[in-house]
């Protein structure tokens, strides 16, 4: 984690003022668009009314779009916490990866250690929990899947960044019907509960998402709990 990072300034148009005072969530997305500089571009395009603080390339250069004190759009009709309007209490990070539409596939190592060299700084800026470092399925459990499955969320908790339930052979008593409390004690949106449960299943229980609330995912959102 030495190497200096390298940055590319640009100034997408797709921001506004900050609706809520102060910063206390980061967004992780991947682009699942075909190429990095297709991503890019849809995300300077004025017409597209997306954007992102910042959009991490595969050879791990930092594209800089939006100030941190400005408001991106990138996480649109989300909640976190009881709260909608995520874009404006997050910062946005996107990550180059064709997504499930366009052959996922796991992200080089080189741009994850950009990532976490990026969103160390983040979170330090920010004061930003652990428990608000999420990803864009997390805050849409209905709409998004990204960053997805093949994110190395427990090697990013290695560094402080994000929670992650380090398993043992425990296993809780399934229990269905208390998860979807369990989850919204956490943040998810559970007005789906199937959907926040793969959600959450895609970021914290990776080899199985099915939304469906067995002992194993119980467990992982209990230990979870325990840690916030």
């Amino acid at each position: 984690m030495t190497s200096k990072q390298a940055y590319v300034h640009h100034l997408s148009p797709n921001h506004d003022i900050r609706r809520i005072a102060g910063v206390d969530m980061l967004v992780l997305h991947y682009t699942g668009m075909r190429s990095g500089p297709e991503a890019l571009d849809r995300l300077l395009d004025p017409d597209a009314q997306v954007s992102a603080h910042y959009l991490v390339d595969e050879d791990g250069t930092i594209h800089h779009l939006v100030p941190e004190s400005r408001r991106a759009w990138h996480a649109g009709k989300s909640c976190w916490r009881g709260e909608t309007d995520v874009n404006s209490r997050s910062i946005g990070v996107e990550i180059v990866n064709p997504g499930h539409e366009f052959g996922y596939r796991p992200f080089p190592e080189v741009q994850i250690q950009a990532v976490i060299r990026l969103c160390l700084g983040i979170v330090s800026r920010h004061s930003i929990t652990a428990r608000n470092v999420v990803g864009h399925s997390d805050v849409a459990p209905t709409r998004k899947q990204d960053p997805g499955e093949l994110f190395p969320w427990a090697q990013l908790k290695g560094y402080g960044l994000g929670l992650w339930p380090f398993t043992g052979d425990e296993r809780a008593v399934p229990e269905p019907e208390a998860v979807p409390g369990l989850l919204a004690a956490y943040g998810y949106d559970v007005s789906d509960p199937a959907a926040a449960i793969a959600a959450f299943q895609r970021h914290f229980r990776p080899e199985r998402i099915d939304g469906v609330a067995d002992g194993e995912t119980l467990a992982r959102l209990q230990r979870l709990l325990a840690a916030v």
